[in-house]
């Protein structure tokens, strides 16, 4: 991967945001269990973050993915994962398939504010009995004349609390399975959309996660996203890009906490001499720096494909994968090796540790992703 100047510029574009508008607000937004959107995005859309690939006519950057591939690993050095995951729900979840297939008028109306950052917007597919399995979604929307009913629930929604609006998917026909289903974008001040509760979670504080309720919500036809009964296969081409959104951020969280816990390892001393001493620790901390150059290695033969118009499903899915497992590594090494204070809440650790769990579980548990690779390799029966 060969960065160019103004691929290095940007870098420390957003590596100065995050140092100015996220880091020094995090811990104080993960007491509150809320960051606040409406302050923090319209900031990243002076700078152009919140639209890097997409059309300038509505306010993009029209730039290329390594610039994504950029923010992200920057974005990870806020010292949180919770603000990166909502903004990367705005950037590479959300607007994707708008920005690939909504009408100019779609696009002029959501994806354009979206972009400014004076709109926050959401993904809305998972439901209480649905999550992996995209295909046992309930949600539907009935036609009546130019208008979509909308009823249903939706759960654990990133940014559910404050979004303008969401790209739902939801059933628009009696086909089951995969068929019948169309991305719509509701307005959440639309009379019937509820936010029924504010989740608790174990991690990722600072990120607002939601369920929603919907009682015969109308929503104009025009709202539909694409065509009409193309959902299922438009939400998975935006799948594949929201799991490389995950994975491209992990090497540069993953490298921060080991360079926090080599730091503090050189400084600690343990019956006469720094832990750092220990020669186990030390191939450990080896071993796990190399793993981590070997998933960057990963994410950016990924990227380059994904700019050659290659489909990336599979490296998306390896990237994804893998970066959830080292991660949690990753995490337990630096939670190990601080010892007694590595458990403590006050520390560092302690949020890197809960934060860590969810990329093996959000955008496709890890045994999805060993599904998807089992079937494309073959190895199904």
């Amino acid at each position: 991967m060969r960065f160019t100047e103004e691929h290095h510029a940007f870098r420390k574009v957003v590596r100065d945001v995050v140092a100015r508008e996220i880091a020094p607000h995090v811990d104080a937004w993960e007491e509150a269990g809320i960051f606040p959107a409406h302050e923090l995005f319209p900031k990243l859309g002076e700078v152009g973050l919140l639209g890097l690939e997409y059309d300038p006519a509505y306010g993009g950057q029209g730039a290329d993915h390594l610039y994504t591939v950029i923010a992200c690993e920057e974005l990870a050095r806020s010292g949180c994962a919770g603000v990166p995951m909502a903004i990367g729900v705005q950037t590479n979840m959300a607007t994707p398939s708008l920005h690939s297939f909504g009408s100019d008028d779609l696009k002029r109306r959501y994806l354009a504010p979206a972009i400014a950052g004076t709109a926050v917007c959401s993904i809305a597919v998972t439901e209480p009995g649905a999550g992996s399995d995209v295909a046992g979604i309930r949600t539907k929307a009935v036609r009546d004349g130019d208008e979509w009913v909308i009823n249903g629930s939706k759960l654990y929604i990133t940014n559910g609390t404050q979004a303008d609006w969401l790209c739902l998917l939801a059933r628009t026909s009696d086909e089951g399975g995969y068929r019948g289903m169309s991305q719509i974008v509701v307005d959440t001040r639309s009379p019937g959309v509820t936010v029924s509760r504010k989740l608790d979670k174990l991690g990722n504080r600072s990120s607002d996660t939601a369920e929603l309720v919907f009682t015969d919500v109308h929503v104009p036809v025009s709202n539909t996203i694409g065509t009409i009964g193309r959902g299922f296969q438009q939400q998975m081409a935006q799948f594949v890009v929201e799991r490389m959104f995950s994975a491209y951020g992990v090497p540069a969280s993953c490298r921060r906490a080991l360079e926090r816990t080599r730091d503090y390892l050189k400084q600690r001393e343990v019956f006469g001499k720094p832990l750092m001493a220990n020669q186990y620790i030390a191939f450990r901390m080896a071993e796990l720096s190399a793993q981590i150059d070997l998933l960057q290695s990963h994410n950016h033969a990924c990227a380059e494909a994904y700019m050659a118009g290659e489909d990336t499903t599979r490296q998306a899915t390896v990237a994804k994968l893998t970066a959830g497992r080292l991660v949690r590594e990753v995490a337990d090494a630096c939670v190990q090796f601080h010892g007694g204070m590595g458990y403590m809440e006050e520390s560092w650790t302690s949020r890197f540790f809960r934060d860590s769990r969810l990329i093996s579980i959000g955008a496709g548990a890890d045994e999805v992703m060993l599904q998807v690779i089992a079937k494309l390799d073959g190895f199904e029966a």
